[in-house]
């Protein structure tokens, strides 16, 4: 355990040192824990988001090669599997409200299970629900925003394109997650990327292959556990809460994560079951009010909703778009996209895997409903806010950004969060509703620290091994960064959260697309099950 661990620091050992400006100077400790930690976000982003240079525009010199091999995985597995993101939308739902239950705790031919008796933790509904509280929250309220500044109404647009394409990923992704768990015993679940890399990849030949992509996967699983799983969520939360009540205290921020992360703590001691429990509840309460206000807002201007489309499509496509024109859009869309429902990033194979069934495509099916909430849905309600609003009382200007720290600014000139600016959208609608915004913001960043810090816990115990200190000495660490993310500024904490999540992208998609014959086989002795019952 000792050689994994400084396997593990040696790796973030370039980076991890205080600098001179945040050792010296009157500065308050939030200010040095933020410029520490802008110190780390740097090269790891630059590391990450390598690109293929292509000079399009002043602003874009070229295309990152981790989201070139997320958009063609997502598109041949699209392919491959004709166009299961559309056609088995039914089935999925279906399968959520329990109607096939039945069929999930039989045996499927030629294999050894007990009959009546499915092996796994949650429900579907449970899993789901986990899932999707690591990706419909503060990526739909703040990764919204932030795509739409930067990238004008276009962005949008793309944003959609890979939500549908991404249903097909998460499909391929959680059907492995489950073909390929442990169960111990006592019926504990240990399920991801980090086990059909290694155990499906080995029974294909590429067993080295598959033991170094699923290490290197639950490596980068810990750091966007740390990252996009918390210190993003920790800091939009902070920020939202000290904006609201005019909060002026420099350590503000610092003291809402250190309250958060004990609240987190508390929860998180229970494990998978707890947080399935916890987020069954919170998740669809929450996205209910906020799905809610926004057809309020958008059924107040429903006028407008044309128009807004009109932006979107003409947005998405014009040479003189915001931020380098098409492509540039593009990769705005995609990548905040990506951000928000982790379609081939695998993260949600974790939650998925301890779903309770025998048929591994039944909750693969289920699994592509994700993206479609989350983007399709939730993410193109939150642009055509965030659009109309602007266009009626121009909150901000498209492509305004501070380039040293990345962050929104408004006509102006005054620095905006991401979710800073769909709360003023939001307000500028309906009066305060920032109150209940903030409300909306903390719980859904609590749900996602929670299934985070699961998907986080699950890759250490992958490296590290199944024991009690183990998991303590995790969870300790995580609820450090809660911390952290609270103080950090919001462009650190972008850059360091994207780097660490996109970084999983690279072993996902090649073991989803060597596997995919598996999920092939699987969907079809699942298809044959539903027939027979």
């Amino acid at each position: 355990m000792k050689e994994k661990f400084l396997l593990i620091l040696a790796i973030f050992a370039p980076f991890l040192g205080f600098s001179q400006e945040a050792a010296t100077g009157d500065v308050s400790t939030a200010d040095k824990i933020n410029a520490w930690f802008k110190g780390i976000a740097d090269p790891v982003a630059s590391a990450v988001f390598y690109e293929i240079p292509i000079d399009i525009s002043d602003k874009i010199k070229g295309i990152p090669i981790v989201l070139i091999i997320l958009v063609f995985g997502a598109i041949f597995f699209t392919v491959y599997f004709k166009f299961a993101n559309f056609r088995l939308i039914g089935t999925a739902i279906k399968l959520i409200k329990g109607d096939y239950d039945y069929v999930d705790s039989q045996t499927p031919e030629g294999e050894e299970t007990k009959e009546g008796k499915a092996e796994g933790e949650v429900s579907h509904f449970q899993a789901l629900t986990a899932a999707l509280s690591a990706t419909v929250g503060l990526g739909n309220i703040a990764g919204v925003a932030v795509a739409i500044a930067l990238g004008g109404p276009g962005a949008t647009f793309w944003m959609i394109i890979a939500g549908f394409l991404g249903m097909a990923s998460k499909f391929v992704e959680c059907t492995l997650g489950v073909k390929y768990r442990d169960v111990d015993s006592d019926g504990t679940v240990y399920g991801g990327p980090m086990y059909y890399l290694t155990k499906g990849l080995k029974e294909k030949g590429f067993g080295g292959l598959g033991k170094g992509l699923g290490i290197f996967f639950a490596i980068m699983c810990i750091g966007g556990s740390f990252g996009g799983g918390n210190m993003f969520q920790a800091n939009q939360a902070a920020s939202q809460f000290t904006k609201l009540f005019d909060i002026s205290d420099p350590n503000a921020t610092l003291y809402f994560g250190i309250i958060m992360a004990v609240l987190v703590g508390i929860v998180i001691i229970g494990g998978i079951k707890r947080i399935g429990a916890v987020t069954e509840k919170v998740v669809p309460f929450m996205a209910g009010i906020y799905v809610l206000a926004a057809l309020v807002i958008l059924g107040m201007n429903i006028s407008s909703i044309p128009k807004a489309f009109g932006l979107i499509f003409e947005g998405a496509f014009s040479p003189s778009a915001a931020f380098g024109g098409i492509i540039g859009v593009l990769i705005v869309g995609f990548k905040r996209s990506a951000f928000s429902n982790e379609a081939g990033v695998g993260s949600a194979a974790i939650a998925h895997s301890a779903v309770k069934t025998n048929f591994p495509a039944s909750e693969g099916i289920v699994a592509l409903l994700e993206p479609f909430i989350d983007t399709v849905i939730i993410c193109t309600m939150t642009a055509l806010v965030l659009i109309i609003t602007n266009d009626a009382n121009g909150l901000f200007t498209y492509g305004n950004i501070d380039s040293a720290d990345n962050v929104i600014m408004n006509v102006t000139g005054e620095h905006l969060g991401g979710v800073d600016l769909t709360s003023v959208a939001f307000d500028s609608v309906i009066p305060h509703f920032s109150i209940i915004l903030t409300v909306a913001v903390v719980l859904f960043a609590f749900s996602t620290m929670l299934s985070w810090s699961y998907y986080g816990l699950q890759a250490w115990k992958f490296i590290f091994g199944k024991g009690k200190v183990s998991d303590i000495v995790y969870k300790v660490i995580f609820l450090i960064f809660v911390v952290i993310g609270s103080a950090a500024s919001l462009g650190s904490v972008i850059k360091f959260s994207d780097s660490m999540i996109f970084a999983m992208v690279f072993p996902n998609i090649i073991g989803l697309i060597i596997l995919s014959p598996k999920v092939r086989d699987e969907l079809a002795k699942y298809k044959k099950a539903l027939l027979k019952k």
